[in-house]
């Protein structure tokens, strides 16, 4: 609940762009994926852009149309994989062929 609060708290401005830095990484993997789903949700309907951290290879293909990776220290950009996914996105699409393929993608680069 608390993850929630602080979403809506920084999207009460209006915020173009919302950074997120690891939100979830002290959910367990159902709460998680709940707060993922939900997610896209309220970005669709406040029509805001998210900049969202996370070390999960998961967790940045389901929500994202681009991933970038990094590098080692120094942070480096390493690669720019797009995510040639349907915008309206289920959890249940994680268990696709398209999803499998970017996510896979995404872990060799």
């Amino acid at each position: 609940m608390r993850q929630r609060v602080n979403i809506a708290r920084a999207l009460a401005t209006q915020p173009q762009l919302l950074l997120l830095d690891e939100p979830f990484a002290a959910l367990d993997a159902q709460t998680r994926e709940f707060m993922q789903a939900e997610l896209l949700k309220i970005l669709a309907r406040a029509r805001t852009t998210a900049l969202f951290v996370t070390h999960q290879i998961n967790e940045a293909v389901f929500l994202s149309n681009r991933v970038v990776v990094l590098s080692a220290r120094p942070a480096r950009v390493k690669e720019i994989i797009e995510v040639d996914l349907p915008p309206a996105r289920t959890l249940a699409m994680k268990h696709q062929p398209s999803f499998l393929a970017a996510r896979n993608n995404a872990s060799g680069a």
